[in-house]
């Protein structure tokens, strides 16, 4: 059966993520688009992929059954981010966007992203409504007798367009590129050999990039998520003195990671939290603030002082873009090195994040490790690692078994609250630890935030032993 997880539908190529699966996939969303749409005639989407094995080809098989139901698609000349697809979506006044892309997820799989009009990830409504769809179609069967993309060029139906030209003149005029210019910092960009490559050339002066070449297989980065254990190489180039800041983006470039000029990787908990300073301290933006259950503690501890709502939401963008289209939110994100912000539109992006990264560390005149260095200073320490384990479906029903039943202890640490928003969350005496199972891997995540990297090690090999 074809499940949509945190982040949209992804499988491994030819063995669940198939022709046969992502025709019907396309055909229930262009089931979609038509109610969406109310009945007009000619209702639109666009289409965008990133540079895995196939991606192309299986965007031009999703235009082609969306032009075979009446739908116009503009579907993206080259390798495309997703926000950028996301952006051409509300731009364009799409009824829907998708992504052929499994973002961090290694170069097995590939995969398929829904963005609403509004510009972000669909909601979890019309997820619901998408799988509803998709099941009566493969209930009922269908055949499909598709014409050539060429042929469906010629009636009007697929129009090919660029999809990074109008994106970036607006991240152009969302951010201060004055202040990012006359800082004349020296950066260092790896885009993982995902849909980043190139978009930072005529944005910043001095960039240097690294795995900027096309390589459906990832090359050796075993998966392309901008996390620490992945960007050896951006940290070792960095340690060699010459460059002021290295950022990095995910498969598709809706996430981001960072590393200071001292080549010390900086978590998204960090990110966040500079990036909500500068946003209501300096620039005086205001509005509600949207965190995962997986996000640092600093951002209650922040928003309790300040007098600012805070919603927290399970893990998945999408819980943070509904709560962006609904009300006044200033920042929303998650643990993973997503999030959005008011000045730019409902969804993840790793490349107008990093900048606006750059814009605070120029206007301010810090530089990213003092910016880390003034949050230990106002909050405290706030130490955080998680630890993505393989496990045996018995191996995981073992852990999470026992982490349900509620313990008062996790080793010597007493449990003081917990949260079963998203898995299963344990509150200590300054310290918080979760465990949840992966929404789009076969994976079961441990994460855990204390004062010290000795405390979140210790709960974290607690939580793997538990039985």
């Amino acid at each position: 059966m074809i499940k949509f997880g945190t982040d949209g539908w992804r499988g491994i190529i030819a063995d669940d993520f198939t022709y046969t699966n992502l025709r019907y996939v396309a055909l229930a969303s262009a089931d979609y688009v038509k109610e969406i749409s109310g009945g007009q005639t000619n209702p639109s989407a666009v289409i965008g992929y990133d540079g895995r094995f196939m991606s192309r080809e299986f965007a031009e098989e999703t235009a082609k059954i969306l032009a075979s139901q009446g739908i116009v698609v503009n579907l993206s000349d080259n390798i495309s981010s997703t926000p950028q697809v996301s952006f051409n979506t509300r731009q364009k006044k799409a009824e829907l966007g998708f992504v052929i892309t499994a973002s961090h997820n290694p170069a097995i799989y590939n995969g398929f992203k829904v963005k609403g009009s509004f510009g972000g990830p669909a909601t979890p409504s019309q997820i619901a409504r998408l799988e509803e769809m998709l099941q009566k179609r493969m209930t009922d069967g269908f055949e499909f007798n598709l014409d050539s993309v060429a042929h469906y060029e010629e009636k009007g139906l697929i129009k090919y367009f660029d999809a990074k030209d109008t994106y970036i003149r607006h991240i152009k005029k969302r951010l201060d590129m004055d202040a990012i210019r006359a800082a004349d910092f020296k950066v260092i960009f790896d885009p993982m050999h995902g849909a980043g490559m190139g978009m930072l050339e005529g944005l910043i002066d001095k960039v240097f990039e690294l795995h900027s070449e096309w390589n459906p297989g990832f090359g050796d980065i075993d998966h392309p998520e901008p996390i620490e254990s992945c960007l050896g190489d951006l940290i070792t180039t960095i340690k060699s003195g010459e460059f002021d800041f290295g950022l990095a983006t995910d498969g598709d470039a809706d996430r981001l990671g960072t590393v200071d000029g001292e080549g010390n990787f900086v978590d998204s908990h960090k990110i966040f939290m500079i990036l909500l300073r500068y946003l209501y301290e300096i620039k005086g933006k205001r509005g509600d603030v949207v965190k995962t259950v997986s996000l640092t503690s600093m951002v209650d501890m922040y928003c309790e002082d300040k007098g600012i709502t805070l919603h927290e939401t399970p893990v998945g963008f999408k819980y943070t873009a509904e709560l962006m289209i609904d009300k006044n939110v200033l920042i929303g994100g998650e643990e993973s090195g997503g999030l959005g912000t008011s000045l730019h539109i409902p969804e993840r992006d790793g490349i107008f994040n990093g900048l606006l990264l750059l814009e605070a560390m120029a206007v301010t005149g810090k530089s990213l490790k003092e910016l880390c260095d003034d949050l230990d200073e106002q909050f405290g320490p706030h130490r955080y690692h998680r630890i993505d384990k393989k496990m045996t479906q018995e191996e995981k029903d073992t852990i999470l078994n026992a982490a349900y039943k509620i313990p008062s202890k996790i080793g010597r640490f007493e449990v003081e609250r917990v949260d079963t928003k998203d898995g299963i969350k344990f509150y200590f005496n300054h310290a918080w630890l979760l465990i949840r199972a992966s929404g789009t891997e076969p994976l079961l995540r441990f994460y855990a935030e204390a004062e010290s990297m000795t405390v979140v090690n210790e709960l974290l090999h607690e939580a793997m032993d538990l039985k």
